[in-house]
């Protein structure tokens, strides 16, 4: 007999938020992509354009770490215009050394929000300018209000400025974060206004053609592309990355396939063989990151299932020694079958 601990988003946002101790579990998970035998295939991807509709599949197994995660995150881009979250989905959390159902976690996409803002923030820390103090943030979704939140978690933000495609929707945003962090946040008609002399650019959008233009950058600046995670999405003009000292990737053999990466490549403006450094390779030491104040670093960030498992795993911890979640309770005689 076997026990499962069930845990409900109402739970997971008890124990589980965007402070701090997330930040340092996703730069440590980031490490371990770097440092140790991680086991992480490649991203099992559904697409339902009848819908557009998308869902990933994402794992990781890690050394040293008793469960590993496996998520399924779905992404349907329609549903705001029927009132409803673009993401959702869940985690399943598997003991490492039986292969046994430990937890289900039921979080609605919330985790994938944390562990996401989180890696954003590891970007900024390590290949920002310390004194970053004026953020762009490009969209006006859930991501793009966590960028921000996660911003100032590692950099000294004073004030920050929004752009999205419907610039209401930019202007509530705006407002609400004003509200929220006590420092201007204004929304930006255009684009190109929104990047002038900013520290820190992210984009956070499910689009599939450029909102940054390489000619819009300037020295000192840097850039975090979150919302590239599949093959037609392109958040970045292309030339960025052979202008970018250096273009980093969360996962270089992801974001060639699906990065803005990939895009670079497919314009011959960078080569398919051409090496890049990989975030975790910075975040543990073994290369330097930011190479001078005036140069532009840019991170591909596409999401990597060694976040999930860290952020389902500190989820399963923070549960157990909380006492949250409903135990329940499974029997399968030993020696079945699958």
């Amino acid at each position: 007999m076997t026990r499962v601990l069930i845990l409900t988003e109402t739970d997971l946002r008890m124990i589980v938020q965007l402070d701090s101790d997330a930040v340092n579990c996703v730069e440590q998970a980031f490490a371990a992509l770097a440092t140790k035998a991680v086991e992480m295939p490649p991203i099992m991807r559904l697409d339902i354009p009848a819908h557009r509709g998308e869902v990933d599949v994402k794992t990781a197994y890690v050394p040293d770490l008793d469960s590993f995660a496996i998520k399924v995150s779905p992404g349907f881009f329609n549903n705001p215009s029927l009132g409803l979250p673009s993401t959702n989905g869940l985690m399943v959390l598997l003991s490492a050394s039986t292969g046994l159902v430990e937890a289900l976690l039921l979080d609605n996409g919330y985790l994938t929000d944390v562990r996401t803002a989180a890696a954003g923030a590891v970007a900024a820390r390590h290949l920002s300018r310390t004194d970053a103090r004026i953020a762009a943030i490009l969209g006006a979704g859930m991501q793009a209000r966590l960028q921000l939140r996660a911003l100032t978690l590692v950099r000294p933000i004073e004030a920050a400025r929004i752009w999205a495609r419907d610039l209401a929707k930019a202007e509530r945003l705006a407002s609400e974060l004003t509200a929220e962090f006590g420092l201007p946040v204004t929304a930006e008609a255009d684009a190109e206004q929104a990047c002038r002399g900013a520290d820190i650019i992210v984009t956070t959008t499910p689009s599939d053609r450029p909102i940054l233009d390489a000619g819009w950058l300037q020295p000192g600046q840097h850039i975090t592309a979150m919302g590239s995670d599949a093959e037609h999405k392109n958040e970045i003009d292309p030339a960025t990355i052979p202008k970018a000292a250096p273009y980093v990737a969360d996962s270089l053999k992801q974001t060639r396939r699906l990065g803005e990466l990939h895009h670079a490549i497919a314009t011959g403006l960078v080569s398919e063989t051409d090496d890049f450094p990989e975030l975790g390779a910075i975040v543990s030491g073994q290369i330097a990151g930011r190479r001078s104040r005036a140069a532009i670093t840019l991170c591909d960030l596409t999401g990597t299932g060694v976040q999930d498992t860290a952020i389902a795993t500190l989820a399963h911890r923070r549960a157990v020694s909380a006492g949250v979640g409903q135990a329940i309770e499974t029997t399968k005689a030993s020696g079945d079958q699958a």
